[in-house]
């Protein structure tokens, strides 16, 4: 079986991950040198930078400042060049073990809202999507389930959809644009 790791956040364990997912939350900024991570089999959680094949994602970022550096879903650079003007965000959650009060009222103290559906709202707020994601986590329970999109920047964030369905999200999130209209597809067929 190949290795995986649980990670745990606040008192909850969540997991078990593989190595690609571990690598895939640690570019998504969801995955930090100090985050607790047990491999399987283990009991006793410590940070990630001090296991062995997590060690070197961490490593990775101590680079000179003069080279140049990827841009990152959440990175420090993107939160650096933010203009400080507000994004536009789309909150999706589906309530199933906790009350939507808890999870409705964060979202009003990140910034202005809408309520639009019975578990959806606009959100304007200066707040990185990252930042948005950890504080609404926050007031869902075991069951409760999250998604963000940052319209102004073409990025999403989410919770608890179970290892297929996050690796689909992130699939199709990252994947550049393949889609081509009627019109492009008609002209190749021609």
């Amino acid at each position: 079986m190949s290795e995986s790791w649980t990670i745990s956040v606040g008192g909850r364990v969540y997991g078990p991950y593989s190595l690609e997912q571990m690598q895939a939350f640690h570019a998504e900024n969801r995955l930090a040198d100090h985050s607790l991570v047990a491999r399987a089999g283990e009991e006793q959680f410590h940070p990630a930078s001090e296991d062995t094949e997590l060690a070197p994602l961490f490593h990775a970022e101590e680079t000179p400042a003069s080279e140049p550096q990827p841009h990152r879903f959440g990175s420090r650079a993107e939160r650096e060049l933010s203009t400080g003007l507000p994004s536009h965000f789309v909150v999706i959650a589906d309530m199933k073990s906790s009350s939507i009060s808890g999870l409705e009222e964060e979202i009003f103290n990140l910034g202005t809202a809408h309520r639009f559906m019975g578990q959806a709202w606009v959100l304007s707020s200066e707040a990185s999507i990252n930042t948005i994601r950890n504080a609404l986590v926050q007031k869902l329970g075991k069951l409760d389930t999250l998604f963000i999109v940052d319209a102004a920047h073409d990025k999403a964030a989410w919770f608890n959809f179970g290892p297929e369905s996050d690796t689909r999200i992130r699939k199709m999130w990252t994947r550049p644009a393949e889609y081509a209209g009627p019109e492009k597809r008609t002209a190749k067929r021609a």
